[in-house]
């Protein structure tokens, strides 16, 4: 995304467009590629309502957000693109919000990995969670990546 500050995150939020929804695929590379024909389309708030529900000194990923919506709505899977795009929604509108937080900052991509797309890109984030009690190391000498170690230990389960 970009020009974050200038756009209404908490508008965007509270708009759910048309979903939920759930659309069958029928292509068949596509049924092989994610385990299924049932994908959830779940609105932002969806999202955001689950990202706070993760305590203090604990973190969740994108994947096991996904899983559990798809599981609660009797479908194999979410789309994982709206996915991305509605934590990054949720996560701006918190940070725009003056209470309510939702400490999106736990919320981390697959295998632990900070996102960039956070308020304050992956610094912030890395401060927030080290402030929580979680190390993050570094990986990488050209494309640098940040990852909260040993992550698996501290998963909280949906």
């Amino acid at each position: 995304m970009a020009n974050e500050e200038k756009k209404d995150f908490n508008a965007m939020l509270r708009d759910a467009k048309d979903m939920p929804k759930i659309q069958i695929l029928t292509d068949e590379a596509s049924i092989r590629k994610y385990g299924g024909e049932r994908m959830y389309f779940a609105p932002p708030a969806a999202y955001d309502a689950l990202m706070k529900r993760i305590p203090r000194g604990k973190v969740i990923t994108v994947g096991a957000l996904r899983e559990h919506l798809a599981r609660e709505n009797d479908a194999d899977f979410t789309d994982p693109i709206t996915a991305g795009i509605f934590v990054s929604i949720a996560a701006w509108a918190s940070y725009q919000r003056s209470g309510d937080e939702t400490p999106y900052w736990r919320t981390l991509k697959a295998n632990g990995e900070l996102n960039a797309k956070y308020p304050g890109g992956v610094e912030a984030q890395k401060e927030m969670l080290e402030k929580e009690g979680h190390t993050v190391i570094q990986k990488g000498r050209t494309n640098i990546r940040y990852y909260v170690r040993d992550y698996e230990k501290a998963l909280f389960t949906l």
